[in-house]
């Protein structure tokens, strides 16, 4: 078990932390609105849309996750926290002091750049406070939008894993695995993006 450090951060447009209660609304308005957008390239949202009732039982189970150091969920939202524009997290499922980075955006707020910066301020995030030593992107080859975020932020195709998932029709796809590693993030001449981190309590831990 590994506990997040971090539970809020804040960038220059966004803010992201993990999932609260009152969330259920504005995930349920985000992701019901995207449906067609999501679907064709992650595939929790093939089952969607659902009830909001449901939507509460997902945010306690992603609160409950992280709080246990399960996993690490978090959504996206504008400064105000009055929308929520996607979502993120460093999931812990590849390994010890690894994390695999996942993000979806509201397709009202697609093309803005929202993902890049979110991405940016998590891996910051891991290196700097989690102390991890490795991040991965994993995304079907034909999304190229995904597939540019990791390229422009330093990571590495490390490999694709052939016929490894299916697309929203159930046909089986390939899925693009990239990866940065701590030594070469501390290598690669990329902008540091600001922002401010804190932690279960509320303190800043990094500005």
């Amino acid at each position: 078990m590994e506990l997040a450090k971090t539970y809020r951060i804040e960038t220059e447009r966004l803010v992201i932390r993990c999932y609260q209660p009152g969330d259920a609304h504005m995930m349920h308005a985000a992701i019901t609105g995207s449906i067609e957008h999501l679907r064709p390239w992650v595939p929790w949202a093939r089952q969607e849309p659902k009830e909001l009732e449901w939507m509460v039982g997902f945010i306690r189970m992603f609160r409950g996750q992280f709080d246990l150091g399960q996993d690490a969920v978090y959504g996206i939202f504008d400064k105000t926290e009055t929308e929520q524009i996607g979502g993120t997290g460093l999931h812990n499922r590849i390994g010890k002091d690894a994390r695999e980075i996942g993000y979806w955006i509201n397709v009202r707020h697609a093309n803005k750049g929202y993902a890049t910066e979110a991405v940016q301020a998590l891996i910051r995030v891991a290196f700097d406070i989690e102390q991890m030593q490795r991040l991965e992107i994993r995304c079907d080859p034909g999304n190229v939008f995904s597939r540019r975020i990791p390229l422009r932020l330093g990571f590495r195709h490390e490999m694709t894993l052939r016929s490894n998932s299916t697309d929203g029709d159930g046909r089986l796809v390939d899925l693009m695995v990239w990866a940065l590693s701590r030594r070469e993030y501390d290598l690669f001449e990329a902008d540091d993006i600001p922002l401010r981190a804190y932690d279960f309590m509320g303190q800043l831990i990094s500005s």
